[in-house]
């Protein structure tokens, strides 16, 4: 296993290589082509806008306004996490023409799922801060130190999940479909749409056992709070247990490798 880990840096231009291709296949034959990764999460903004000012107004604390930006602050990482796990759980099927090949190395594919997805993550986030400046939401640069970790614990956390699904669902294709509800579930047990305080105490405890409840209250923290940067503790707790769900997804992804390409 650790010697596999080693290998992959070798392949670093691989994975570049291939980041570009999905990258570029995403957009093929539209008009408007990477414009869109801009243009999905402005809409997506838009949208939450009209939803809760217009239809929905006074719905929500007074400190979450604008609300739309809070929640968008909770989306745009969380979009990147479920789309990642989603697409990596089909990738090895999807890509079975390529690990049948004796030198291809199978984990580079949903390493390059989450990376793409990490890519798009990044081209959404001039729009958060084009509306960050626009609603004069004050970012403290101490507290704006902290986005790099909150982004490198997401990609641990993400990779190690994406490696474990992968290789489990070559085996058990229930797994795409179990994975889609499990991940609707995930987004309302996260304090996305609305605030961890606003939660009971009870079921505030429960919301704590999800890491990424702490990721989005990471975010929150950063971008839309002004003041000191509380969630680290918690964060740095979710970064330890992300670094062990990495080990742990490929190990197992090293376990069923030699099944791989017989399965698909």
């Amino acid at each position: 296993m650790l010697h596999n880990l080693q290998q992959l840096l070798r392949y670093r231009p691989l994975i570049h290589s291939l980041v570009a291709r999905e990258l570029k296949a995403r957009y093929r034959g539209s008009v408007l082509g990477f414009f869109w990764s801009f243009v999905n999460p402005l809409l997506l903004l838009l949208i939450y806008t009209f939803v809760f000012t217009v239809v929905l107004p006074g719905v929500h604390p007074a400190d979450l306004e604008p609300f739309a930006l809070f929640m968008f602050c909770g989306i745009l990482p969380w979009t990147w996490f479920s789309s990642a796990l989603l697409e990596s759980s089909n990738v090895l099927i999807a890509g079975g023409n390529l690990i049948r090949k004796v030198l291809f190395p199978a984990e580079i594919l949903p390493i390059v799922t989450v990376l793409a997805g990490l890519v798009h993550f990044g081209l959404g986030l001039p729009i958060l801060a084009a509306f960050l400046v626009y609603y004069q939401v004050p970012v403290a640069p101490l507290d704006l130190a902290w986005f790099p970790v909150i982004v490198a614990v997401q990609l641990v956390l993400t990779l190690g999940l994406a490696l474990m699904l992968s290789a489990l669902t070559v085996h058990f294709r229930d797994v795409r479909d179990l994975l889609a509800n499990l991940l609707t579930l995930w987004f309302f047990a996260t304090p996305i749409i609305y605030a961890l305080s606003q939660a009971p105490p009870g079921v505030r405890r429960l919301l704590n056992l999800n890491p990424f409840t702490h990721l989005a209250v990471s975010y929150q923290e950063v971008l839309f709070r002004p003041g000191p940067f509380t969630e680290w503790p918690r964060l740095l707790a979710v970064g330890a247990g992300a670094l062990v769900t990495f080990a742990a997804g490929y190990f197992v992804f090293d376990r069923l490798r030699d099944t791989l390409a017989e399965e698909v």
